[in-house]
């Protein structure tokens, strides 16, 4: 008889159920997605600007800088950060290789953050390009 695996109880992104805001999203997530996900709001909170702010967006705990910056989430098989930006995929393509990507998401295992370094440069990126847009629009 095969023995079936529970899949672990993850915040829901979408209904009445999901998290009013990041700290209640954080304290649904079990074990590894807790310690990967926070890893991961610390090296984004260390390289966003003082003043970006985190929120829900679309049920995933997002930072927000001039529009929005990044989001990530915890699912089932995977952890994924949302660089907001399909240009910022492409263009960091090389760091990527190793990740499955697409347009808009990097996915990673729900037991290793995406290394820091590499975070940090999509945030800054992302960064520039919501001030180059900000700037335009002002001009």
């Amino acid at each position: 008889m095969k023995k079936t695996v529970a899949a672990p109880k993850l915040p829901p992104l979408m209904g009445a159920g999901r998290a009013p805001d990041v700290d209640t999203y954080f304290s649904w997530l079990p074990e590894p997605y807790y310690t990967t996900l926070a890893a991961i709001r610390k090296t984004i909170r260390a390289a966003a600007p003082k003043m970006a702010t985190e929120a829900i967006s679309y049920g995933m705990p997002a930072f927000q800088y001039k529009g929005g910056l990044v989001a990530y989430a915890a699912f089932k098989a995977h952890c994924s950060l949302f660089p907001m930006s399909g240009s910022l995929v492409e263009e960091f393509a090389a760091d990527l290789a190793t990740y499955k990507t697409s347009k808009g998401t990097i996915q990673f295992p729900v037991d290793k953050p995406l290394p820091a370094a590499l975070v940090k440069k999509i945030v800054k990126a992302r960064v520039a390009q919501n001030e180059a847009r900000a700037k335009a629009k002002h001009a």
